[in-house]
């Protein structure tokens, strides 16, 4: 009896940081990963977020720009990192879902080394033209593309990115044969599009907006289940008949597989909260980001149903991984 004493002792021993962790927590600052450079969106969704937490929680919130291989190297410092809470993340749909079927040497298991916190934003894919393109919505775009196959190119921020599986998805579901054109990021694929170098693309709907609003891009289409409030007569894919492809950027805070459930309770609760502060809703507003706030498990359950859903897209266009 003394020894089942002593050993059940012990591990009331060993138990007890975790609680205490978990009922002191945060007292300590909190690293912020950012598996991007600075400047960008998902750059600007953490910071704006960061900051209203760190207001909430009466606690610093360091941003820590990470970037390299398309979020991935940033988000494997989370999932690497010791499960306390303070390293968490705001990372991206590709490094958190595309990456898992287009890498062959993902260095973290999404699902089992990061805990979902909450799904903090989405960005809606706007499709969009060049001026010289005669077509004006998207019945006339794919009966031009049927009647030249292989002769339209839709361009891209790269290969595998969400603008690639977007494209890809619309040659799938609008049964056209448009060729990929990639570019190292969105800008140059901007400026050959507005150049009528390349016919199309599907981009962010923040990094397209000021050209459509200028009227030197046309726009067809935003690949969301919702319309965007700045561009009320524009349609969603699934007004113009095609239902089936959502395509829409997503950021969401993670931390390291085994953090506490109180300490991610915290976190979710905090950042919920952010998200609900007008400040906030219109600074991100801005950005063209719908703001989300679920629990942990929604957005495990959402992660893992983009997994396979980028999947089933990149297998179907025939991508093959890295």
């Amino acid at each position: 009896m003394r020894v089942l004493s002593r050993l059940l002792g012990g591990l009331a021993v060993l138990t007890l940081p975790f609680g205490a962790m978990a009922q002191d927590f945060p007292s300590k600052p909190i690293k912020l990963v950012v598996p991007f450079p600075a400047g960008g969106p998902n750059d600007t969704i953490a910071r704006v977020l960061g900051e209203k937490m760190s207001q909430i929680l009466g606690q610093s919130i360091v941003i820590d720009n990470r970037g390299g291989a398309g979020g991935v190297l940033g988000t494997d410092l989370v999932a690497k990192a010791e499960p306390d809470g303070y390293t968490i993340a705001v990372t991206s749909a590709g490094a958190l879902a595309i990456s898992v079927s287009l890498q062959q040497k993902l260095p973290y298991d999404t699902l089992k080394d990061l805990a979902p916190v909450t799904l903090v934003a989405k960005v809606p894919e706007m499709l969009v033209v060049a001026t010289s393109v005669p077509a004006n919505n998207m019945k006339e775009l794919l009966e031009l593309a049927k009647s030249k196959p292989g002769q339209l190119n839709f361009a891209s921020s790269g290969p595998g990115s969400m603008p690639h599986l977007a494209g890809e998805m619309l040659n799938i579901h609008g049964k056209v044969n448009l060729v990929h054109v990639p570019y190292r990021g969105a800008a140059p694929a901007v400026n050959d599009l507005l150049g009528q170098q390349v016919q199309m693309v599907f981009l962010d709907l923040p990094v397209l907006l000021p050209h459509v609003q200028a009227g030197k891009l046309r726009p067809i289409a935003i690949g969301s289940t919702t319309r965007f409030p700045a561009l009320k007569d524009v349609p969603t894919t699934a007004e113009v008949g095609l239902p089936q492809i959502v395509a829409e950027n997503w950021y969401g805070m993670v931390a390291p597989a085994r953090t506490p459930k109180a300490v991610i309770d915290r976190l979710n609760k905090t950042a919920v909260e952010a998200m609900k502060a007008p400040e906030v809703k219109d600074k991100l507003a801005a950005q063209g980001a719908i703001l989300v706030g679920d629990t942990p498990a929604e957005f495990g359950a959402f992660m893992k149903s983009e997994i396979q859903k980028w999947g089933e897209v990149a297998k179907a266009a025939g991508i093959k991984p890295d």
